[in-house]
């Protein structure tokens, strides 16, 4: 049985200790500053968009949002594992910023610059670089610029190319993929030497370690969640296949009538115009028969 981890044997790649790491403003402001190159005066982290863990809220979000004093808004993210899609889980990061930006009744123009930034543990494209940043741009002509003020940065633990970035975005990096007992080392970095100062803290602090259980248990009741809906969903989709391929024998289905069969969520339902797919004689007659049967589910 796989031992269970305690807030002690987190390391910085732990999503949980990332997230309590960065709501520490000057650790996000470093951070920052770090990755992009440029002096930040002020970050602040939104702690109710960053990370939730009290059994109170349904589902758990572990993302850094930030925004600093010019209004140029940052979504930070840790990955771990390799997931799909990466470049649209961006692309939604930044349309959420924006949104709730508009929602405030801000118009266009105003629309500040967004930031979203990716700490993967694994090479997201393959290139050995440790860090890959994308701005829109025309093809045509490189030279022109959308100008859009969006920009999407992925950092790579496993990067190659250590003489094209900052040292302190390599070392940064290495203590991301370092086990415990490495992660502890000295790794000649001021904003290393901070991470590692907070991190001492947070697993020194009683709360803290009361905050980390309650989040395991949310994660895990999710997941548990998560798998009984899967289940639910492909037991519908199976009925619902069983009762179009008995019907596709008959003839032609009217879309009008597999649309009626895609809006039904009931599997005791499904599996009752299974039956009457069965022993129905013609598609005509399965409508007749289940008239009655789909106008009381209006």
């Amino acid at each position: 049985m796989k031992k269970r981890k305690t807030l002690q044997d987190l390391t910085i790649k732990d999503n949980f200790l990332f997230g309590a790491v960065m709501r520490v403003e000057e650790n996000c402001k470093g951070f920052l500053e770090m990755v992009l190159g440029f002096p930040i005066a002020r970050v602040v982290v939104s702690k109710e968009k960053s990370i939730i863990y009290h059994p109170e809220y349904k589902g758990v979000r572990l993302d850094i949002y930030a925004e600093d004093e010019n209004h140029t808004h940052y979504n930070v993210e840790m990955q771990v594992r390799k997931k799909k899609s990466l470049g649209k889980r961006s692309r939604y990061y930044h349309s959420q910023m924006v949104m709730e930006y508009l929602d405030s009744g801000e118009e266009y123009e105003t629309i500040p610059d967004t930031f979203v930034i990716f700490v993967c543990d694994f090479d997201p494209f393959g290139q050995g670089l440790y860090c890959y940043t994308f701005r829109n741009e025309c093809q045509e002509d490189r030279k022109v610029k959308l100008e859009d003020g969006s920009c999407t940065i992925f950092l790579n633990t496993r990067g190659r190319n250590e003489m094209e970035v900052p040292e302190g975005l390599v070392r940064f990096l290495k203590f991301v993929t370092a086990d415990l007992e490495e992660s502890e080392g000295d790794f000649q970095d001021g904003l290393v030497r901070q991470f590692q100062e907070t991190i001492r803290r947070i697993k020194t602090d009683r709360q803290m370690g009361e905050r980390y259980m309650i989040f395991e248990e949310m994660l895990k009741e999710e997941k548990l969640e998560g798998r009984q809906e899967g289940r639910q969903e492909g037991r519908l989709e199976a009925t619902r296949e069983a009762v179009l391929e008995l019907l596709e024998e008959l003839g032609e289905i009217p879309e009008e009538l597999q649309d009626k069969i895609g809006r039904l969520e009931d599997v005791v339902k499904l599996k009752s115009l299974h039956k009457m797919a069965a022993r129905a004689t013609s598609i005509s007659a399965f409508e007749k028969e289940t008239e009655d049967y789909f106008n009381s589910e209006k």
